[in-house]
């Protein structure tokens, strides 16, 4: 049986991955589980699921847990989910939002723990940094997001399989049928309605901007040794084919299925085994798959991330850290959509880029990104 450790438990992949455990009481056994403030929910998990361990980031709720006398250890503060994931388990489930979840990461590698990873921002900030640590500790690493997933899949779970090229497939997210006119007066309210996938606020903003897209290109360059000219994206509104990969001969093997993260989760959970539970079985009949090309000026968040991917070194956490920033104000209606990628590439502009790459330069290039977009956008 595989103890497992979630980080971010309560969000939206830390609560199917709990649907996906009660599906398999004689493979996975919940050992920690960590939240941010979500306590009432977090309760409600502690008590069908039994943690040995939780997390929790905020400290003023800590009480509540202490008045239902429940059995399980508390770890409290910023730190609170590094300390977890480098307690010893099977498997830890990254599903933190940002680059909150970088330090858990290497936390847990370090600690010999593999990692079923959902956070994009780990290897987005960090991606040569966790490879190492990977490789350095014997670790391994299984990607949740269902992109990366499908293409795992499509390569029969061998990364080192040879073919030519990989496809990431776009939903295009809430806004993809607007002019950029429409765009430029587009509120966040209307950008969380997703056509095909239920998400968390910040991964369905960036769905909308496309930035999640440029997110899973860094991503996928870490996870499948693949330069960005080897990396193509088609926006495929119906979101049934995941992703593809494409051979020399011309033949395309493709990842099928309906957009449920919940198979993904399972595949990453169960590894080496694939699950033998069906959360929602495709049915064929009365498909209409449609593919069409990136309009990259009507999404210029898009081509920010695929430069910053060929520049690599600090460039992508400072992409990141000014798109996070940026997506809570637009959330808040306190910037218009373009004011996004107008912003990173201020930031990238004026941000200091010459340190060499570590955990402590990422984390310094984070925090200085964050301040200057805020002065930008006097916030």
């Amino acid at each position: 049986m595989k103890k497992i450790t979630i980080l971010g438990s309560t969000g939206s992949i830390g609560t199917q991955a709990l649907e996906v455990v009660s599906q398999y009481p004689l493979d996975l056994k919940v050992f920690g589980l960590s939240c941010n403030s979500n306590i009432d929910l977090l309760i409600k998990q502690i008590k069908k699921y039994k943690p040995q361990v939780v997390a929790i980031k905020d400290e003023s709720q800590w009480k509540k847990i202490r008045e239902q006398d429940l059995d399980v250890v508390i770890l409290l503060g910023d730190d609170a989910s590094e300390k977890l994931a480098a307690m010893k388990c099977d498997l830890v489930l990254n599903s933190l939002v940002g680059i909150a979840g970088l330090l858990p990461t290497m936390a847990a590698i370090k600690a010999k723990n593999n990692i079923a990873l959902a956070n994009k921002e780990t290897l987005v900030a960090g991606g040569e940094l966790v490879k190492e640590a990977l490789k350095d500790n014997n670790v391994d690493l299984y990607p949740v997001d269902s992109e990366h997933s499908a293409i795992w899949q499509c390569l029969d779970f061998d990364i080192n399989k040879e073919y030519e090229s990989l496809i990431l497939t776009a939903s295009g997210g809430a806004f993809r049928d607007l002019s950029k006119s429409q765009l430029e007066k587009a509120k966040a309210v209307d950008a969380l309605k997703h056509p095909t996938w239920d998400m968390g606020a910040k991964v369905t903003i960036d769905s909308a901007t496309l930035m999640n897209k440029g997110l899973e290109v860094i991503e996928a360059m870490h996870l499948f040794n693949k330069k960005v000219k080897d990396i193509e994206i088609l926006i495929h509104k119906q979101s049934i084919i995941h992703s593809m990969i494409r051979y020399k001969n011309g033949s395309t093997i493709a990842q099928i299925s309906y957009p449920d993260m919940k198979l993904p989760i399972q595949l990453a959970l169960l590894y080496p085994k694939k699950g033998n539970h069906t959360f929602s079985k495709l049915d064929y009949k009365g498909l209409n798959l449609t593919f069409d090309e990136v309009d990259y000026e009507k999404f210029p968040c898009l081509k920010i991330a695929k430069e910053v991917a060929l520049d690599g070194g600090l460039k992508p956490t400072v992409m990141n850290a000014a798109n996070e920033i940026l997506v809570q104000a637009y959330l808040k209606d306190l910037i218009k959509f373009y004011d996004i990628p107008y912003y990173i590439n201020k930031a990238l502009d004026e941000i200091d880029l010459s340190n060499e790459l570590s955990l402590e330069s990422i984390i310094d290039a984070d925090l200085k990104t964050r301040n200057m977009v805020k002065e930008y956008i006097n916030w």
